[in-house]
């Protein structure tokens, strides 16, 4: 069943309706009720949604940011974002770092990083909650 937001709540999607529906399974009107959302979701679809998430924002702000954002709501360090890079699949080499020493990936192999944390830690799924809430805003953009 879906939910009416009414026009408070829609100032959290960046639009100034004046209402819309909101489904059970999608966004939220805040980021602590959307991480209740996610909770309620299948390690498929949060992994799906993580996934799409860093595709939708490399295209709008980079892979840097992407990068970024993932080590930081992964808390992993260097070695530590290399390495579940590579045990999801992405190609070690192509794993560097900018003209200004930020450390990027290609942006086609950043799904690689879902399948890599699930293969190497064991709260994998509470990590890849905390980068989708931590990106409310993003999503809620796009």
């Amino acid at each position: 069943m879906a939910k009416w937001v009414g026009a408070e709540s829609l100032r959290y999607f960046g639009r100034h309706a004046k209402g819309g529906r909101v489904g059970a399974t999608g966004l939220a009107a805040n980021p602590t009720e959307y991480r209740k959302r996610l909770a309620d979701q299948t390690d498929e679809q949060v992994d799906s949604w993580a996934g799409e998430l860093m595709r939708d924002v490399a295209i709008r702000r980079g892979v840097i940011k992407v990068v970024s954002d993932f080590r930081q709501t992964a808390r992993l360090d260097e070695v530590g974002f290399r390495r579940v890079f590579a045990r999801g699949g992405g190609a070690p080499q192509t794993a560097g770092f900018d003209a200004r020493g930020n450390l990027i990936v290609p942006a086609i192999s950043l799904h690689c990083l879902v399948r890599g944390l699930r293969a190497d830690v064991s709260d994998a799924r509470d990590r890849l909650i905390d980068y989708l809430v931590a990106n409310f805003d993003e999503i809620v953009y796009v």
